[in-house]
């Protein structure tokens, strides 16, 4: 991959969030995000990292980090556009985490990724031996979600 192409950049403007949507768009797993709900990711996501093309400014690659800047540190949303994959932007973005001197000293830098990206993440010395840690989730719809009344 010739970096020279590219812009390595750790903030997107709000007028890129449409870019940063289209990004979104084009996967399976984030494709439902609208507009305003990629701004308000980028509002409150505590690290973005990105490369842009040098020519044009556009948005190609993306990922955003949520810390506690010391035991944790979880890896967002790494995507590249479909036309700039196979050019190392991927390993890019995430050694550029990895370098990124607020995050080299967390404890654990984590991420989720499906089964067939395992390979891609354990090339940069990601594991799946996370010491028997289950993922869990609770969706908002469940029933603790729902405003309870409290009687006297």
């Amino acid at each position: 991959m010739s970096q020279s192409k590219y812009i390595f950049t750790t903030t997107i403007p709000e007028a890129q969030s449409e870019q940063l949507h289209a990004l979104y768009r084009g996967e399976w797993w984030s494709r439902e995000r609208t507009l305003s709900e990629v701004q308000t990711v980028l509002k409150y996501s505590d690290f973005v990292f990105a490369f842009c093309e040098k020519s044009n400014g556009r948005l190609v690659a993306f990922a955003r980090v949520l810390t506690d800047r010391i035991f944790k540190a979880i890896i967002f949303d790494v995507i590249v556009a479909p036309e700039n994959r196979g050019e190392g932007l991927g390993r890019l973005l995430v050694e550029r985490i990895m370098e990124s001197p607020e995050l080299r000293n967390v404890q654990h830098l984590e991420l989720y990724c499906l089964p067939d990206l395992v390979p891609f993440y354990e090339k940069l010395g990601f594991s799946t031996d996370v010491s028997g840690v289950c993922l869990m989730r609770k969706p908002n719809d469940s029933p603790i979600w729902q405003k309870q009344t409290l009687k006297p």
